[in-house]
């Protein structure tokens, strides 16, 4: 099976139902992708399928083969991940830093799709979990992205 992964083709043999969290992570060697949960509940696993934030913990690989999907290692590389970045960088958003892989690409999809998101939209869109509670920092740090 081909995947498309950061711009880079990938030729994987293993199992069609295997979540593409555990290909990245275990067949790739991408570990910025973190497991939380393993149900798709708490947004750490978050990856981008064709630009929509996708838990990668039940997303089988067979249904992303022709999809472009996006990880934290090249976030930095798209121009709204860069701004997103920088936003986290400037507003100190990690403390344990576990969930923020998939926080900064939630950030990014929704600004991708929602420029000038208002209130209710990051609330809407930013449901990660983050278990330090950094909730306000990732609020300021989309709208500070918003406004780069």
């Amino acid at each position: 099976m081909e995947l498309s992964i950061n711009g880079t083709k990938h030729q994987v043999d293993i199992e069609p139902d295997t979540p593409l969290l555990w290909v990245l992570r275990d067949e790739l060697g991408m570990t910025g992708t973190k497991y939380g949960c393993g149900l798709a509940q708490c947004g750490a696993c978050t990856v981008l399928i064709d630009g929509q934030a996708t838990r990668s913990c039940v997303t089988p690989i067979e249904s992303v083969e022709g999809a472009e999907i996006m990880t934290i290692e090249a976030v930095a590389e798209d121009p709204v991940g860069q701004k997103v970045v920088e936003a986290w960088v400037s507003n100190q958003v990690p403390q344990c830093g576990y969930c923020q892989s998939g926080q900064v690409l939630a950030a990014t999809a929704l600004l991708k799709q929602s420029p000038q998101p208002t209130d209710e939209d990051i609330a809407g869109a930013m449901v990660n979990l983050c278990r330090c509670g950094t909730y306000n920092a990732i609020a300021a740090a989309v709208r500070d992205a918003a406004q780069a």
